[in-house]
């Protein structure tokens, strides 16, 4: 089987551009619609995180916790945050190299927001067999490209929900 390297889905927010993207760009926030994430540290808490800017991503899996050190690649308001995660470990991110990388894009349309996630497996030196073994240890029994495909469907359908009801 083919390695899919990017995942990616697309979701109507009945809210402005701005409003979808300020939300997403605090990372400190995203444990609140990721079902995989639990919010971050380092992170401003008060405002969106802003090119170049670093924070520690708390993640649970089942009873697994594990940290990674993200660093955001993109901050254009209104339009697009991306970060790259580039080390993890259980406590403390020491395990570095590329791990993956986020995009949120926001594109306005006569309802309101098209908001687009991104996942893209970061592990291109990893031959298959080994990353697809690896994946389907940690992920019980699918490849991340599958597994991040539920969780962006999941995170896309809270982060409306609740931008939604605020504007209600």
């Amino acid at each position: 089987m083919a390695r899919i390297f990017t995942v990616s889905e697309s979701i109507l927010v009945r809210v402005p551009p701005e409003v979808a993207c300020q939300a997403v760009s605090r990372p400190s926030d995203m444990g609140r619609w990721s079902p995989e994430n639990l919010g971050t540290t380092g992170a401003p808490e008060d405002g969106p995180a802003v090119l170049g800017s670093t924070f520690v991503g708390r993640n649970r899996r089942g009873r697994f916790r594990w940290v990674t050190r993200c660093t955001v690649t993109a901050a254009d308001p209104g339009r697009r945050f991306a970060f790259r995660v580039h080390a993890i470990g259980i406590g403390q991110p020491r395990l570095r190299g590329p791990i993956a990388s986020w995009e949120y894009r926001f594109e306005p349309i006569s309802e309101g927001t098209r908001v687009t996630e991104t996942w893209t497996d970061d592990r291109r030196a990893w031959p298959a067999f080994a990353a697809n073994a690896f994946d389907r240890v940690v992920t019980a029994g699918s490849t991340f490209a599958t597994f991040q495909a539920r969780n962006i469907h999941m995170t896309l359908r809270n982060l409306r929900r609740e931008l939604e009801a605020a504007t209600e």
